[in-house]
């Protein structure tokens, strides 16, 4: 890792950054030698997600030895922390609670970029954007798919688009019979005939989004 890192530092004048998890499993979590090893190559800025590789996605992130790099007073480069962060309350508490420099969302964007502002407004402000509206997810759903079907052509392009409409759609009552409808179809024109159904239906209604992925000792830690 270092020796590669560092030659990718020396063939370019722009800053390197790099992402890497605690370790390669509970026998390795070597992120601590690691960061300073980075650093000293010349990285400009970490992010670390708080699994080891061999967990996958599986348990609960651990930002405690993210926390310990940040705290480490060799370490002076920025250093971003990144696992299940899906809410504003999430990324307030954990950014508080562990001393990063910022936050990387990963999968809690996926079907819901909308997550980004609200993490920002409620930063800033400490007050909830309002969830966005059917339209706008419509025309969200709208633009992935055309663009997914302008890079990989009609047939990967909708196959692929498939997977994100449960979460785009997520929070609406009966969404099932609709979602069913969408992965069925196998043109642009089915599902744009689809999801004006699914505009009609639910024009008005907005789901409520609240702080996922919490434990009651956390959510006493969350101010709402």
């Amino acid at each position: 890792m270092t020796r590669l890192t560092e030659a990718v530092v020396k063939s370019t004048s722009l800053p390197v950054t790099v992402k890497t998890r605690l370790g390669w499993d509970d026998l390795s979590k070597n992120i601590e030698e690691v960061a300073e090893r980075l650093q000293d190559v010349g990285i400009r800025a970490l992010t670390i997600h708080g699994r080891t590789r061999s967990q996958l996605y599986k348990g609960e992130a651990d930002w405690t030895l993210i926390a310990k790099v940040k705290e480490n007073p060799r370490i002076h480069i920025p250093i971003f922390g990144n696992g299940d962060i899906d809410s504003p309350e999430k990324a307030r508490l954990y950014r508080d609670r562990y001393g990063v420099d910022g936050i990387m969302i990963g999968r809690a964007a996926i079907g819901y970029p909308w997550i980004f502002n609200e993490i920002k407004h409620f930063l800033a402000t400490g007050e909830h954007l309002a969830p966005p509206t059917i339209e706008q997810r419509i025309g969200a759903i709208r633009d992935h798919l055309l663009r997914s079907v302008e890079w990989k052509g009609p047939v990967v392009g909708i196959l692929e688009m498939r997977r994100h409409y449960t979460n785009y759609l997520k929070g609406f009552p009966h969404i099932k019979e609709f979602r069913n409808q969408l992965v069925q179809k196998a043109t642009v024109e089915e599902i744009e005939d689809v999801l004006r159904q699914v505009q009609n239906r639910y024009t008005g209604f907005v789901p409520v989004r609240i702080a996922a992925g919490f434990s009651a000792g956390q959510l006493e830690d969350c101010a709402y």
